[in-house]
């Protein structure tokens, strides 16, 4: 199959990468500029894993005004949530006949994306997988190859025989997927998950297992866990999982997948970069408010993680 991948960060290239080793054709869009330099300038990126390894590996990578090609079976959005309009405007020239495929955090790409691609051919996803772009042209791939999980479901919640295409691919590529037929809930789950240890390790600047092996953890996850799945009862999802199963998702990748790991929020904040708080656990409060429901604890961790925000940019700048 033929991939064009939007963003080649931290998991655009986790996706891109292993894709293309599993003997798919591989494009990356991409905007920042020195990462895009670096990878012209040294013909790729170099890949390590758990620190060893080094290794270039060639990839094809162009701007946004560069790529006109129109004959990828996928168009694959990784990006940030406040990056997504203004891509997909950049970008529309090359949207022909293609699938959309996503795996972003937060909520709030689906209904970018539906206006750009038929609802038939919009394919989203969460992914338990850790990644870390450590700079510009190289990327850390965090865990043994075959580590983590990916789930998918279909916008109809009809998967096709283009979608089963492509579990095979992302199957060859180590991604362990899951094809699911609960578009919503597939994808919230992934959204309670961060919203837990995405938010807290970023407030407190720790390591996913630091926070999970705090003796008051379970008490704490469970609180962002109920008030999230009572804003989803209100509004008519259904997770695929149980709040026992999520929990349980919570401390299974934070105390034996990843536990050295900093999340991706966590990395934009220490880069100074803006953090997607506001999409996972405000999408919670803002999504409460429309059925008449007060996500406090949601709201007060949003209001949490900007004043951590705030204050690192102030101490960098003193």
């Amino acid at each position: 199959m033929k991939f064009t991948v939007v963003g080649a960060g931290a998991m655009g290239l986790r996706f891109g990468v292993l894709l293309q080793e599993a003997g798919n054709q591989v494009d990356f869009v991409e905007d920042w500029k020195p990462h895009y330099d670096k990878m012209k300038e040294q013909g790729g990126v170099y890949v390590t894993r758990e620190h060893k390894n080094k290794h270039l590996v060639p990839v094809n990578v162009y701007t946004p005004e560069e790529y006109t090609d129109t004959d990828a079976d996928f168009v694959f959005f990784e990006l940030k949530q406040m990056q997504l309009d203004d891509m997909l405007k950049r970008c529309q020239h090359f949207f022909k006949d293609q699938y959309c495929l996503t795996a972003m955090n937060g909520m709030g790409h689906v209904d970018k994306l539906l206006k750009y691609f038929p609802k038939e051919k919009v394919v989203a996803g969460t992914a338990l997988v850790a990644t870390i772009l450590t700079g510009p042209g190289e990327v850390e791939f965090v865990g043994a190859p075959g580590a983590g999980t990916t789930n998918w479901a279909n916008y109809t919640e009809k998967p096709d025989e283009k979608t089963k295409q492509l579990m095979h691919e992302l199957k060859k590529a180590n991604f362990n997927p899951s094809l699911k037929t609960n578009f919503m809930g597939t994808l919230m789950a992934k959204v309670v998950f961060n919203s837990v240890v995405n938010t807290l390790c970023t407030m407190f600047e720790i390591t996913m297992g630091e926070y999970a092996s705090f003796e008051k953890a379970n008490e704490m996850s469970r609180q962002l866990i109920d008030e999230a799945y009572d804003v989803c009862e209100r509004a008519g999802v259904q997770l695929v999982n149980s709040r026992e199963e999520e929990l349980a998702s919570v401390n299974h990748v934070s105390l034996v997948s990843n536990p050295h790991h900093y999340p991706s929020m966590y990395q934009d904040m220490s880069h100074n970069r803006p953090v997607e708080v506001d999409y996972i656990n405000g999408y919670f409060v803002r999504l409460g408010r429309k059925y008449n429901y007060e996500a406090t604890t949601h709201n007060m961790v949003t209001n949490l993680v900007h004043l951590a925000e705030k204050a690192r940019q102030a101490r960098v700048t003193a």
